[in-house]
């Protein structure tokens, strides 16, 4: 890691069996169930033949990165700076700077501003705010009461 990750629930082996071989940048936040794998199993059937047979790769994460919940990286995949991962995306291949990817496997849907523009439109205007503030307000514009 060279920066500030981020956690969002951790579990076990989310970093596979070559933790070395994965980087994050700054400002990354990874959620619950994400995982990182920097080899193909699949080679394991097939070394009665060819003993020797192993793919493994490096991953690399940029910097002001977003992974979704429960998405899958797979070995020699780059994800570029300013990139938002959605929920369960299976990335195979390389995601380009300022974009956001979504799918199985992961497909570009639309650049990071286009997001932004999106989430503008929508937005509560409230994430500025401390947890507990941020809490009521929502309750309030949803109409939930608060205590």
């Amino acid at each position: 890691m060279t920066g500030r990750v981020t956690f969002y629930g951790m579990s076990l082996g989310m970093f596979g069996s070559e933790p070395w071989l994965i980087t994050l940048g700054d400002n990354v936040h990874i959620t619950a169930g994400v995982q990182f794998v920097t080899h193909d199993g699949g080679t394991l059937i097939l070394r009665k033949e060819h003993p020797d047979l192993e793919w493994t790769a490096p991953i690399t994460v940029g910097n002001d990165v977003y992974i979704g919940m429960r998405s899958l990286i797979l070995p020699g995949v780059s994800i570029g700076n300013r990139c938002v991962i959605g929920a369960g995306a299976v990335v195979t291949a390389d995601v380009p700077d300022n974009t956001v990817a979504v799918g199985v496997p992961a497909r570009p849907i639309r650049t990071t501003e286009e997001y932004l523009a999106r989430l503008q439109a929508k937005s509560l205007r409230v994430g500025h705010l401390p947890a507990q503030a941020k809490a009521e307000a929502i309750k309030r514009i949803y109409g939930i009461p608060t205590s």
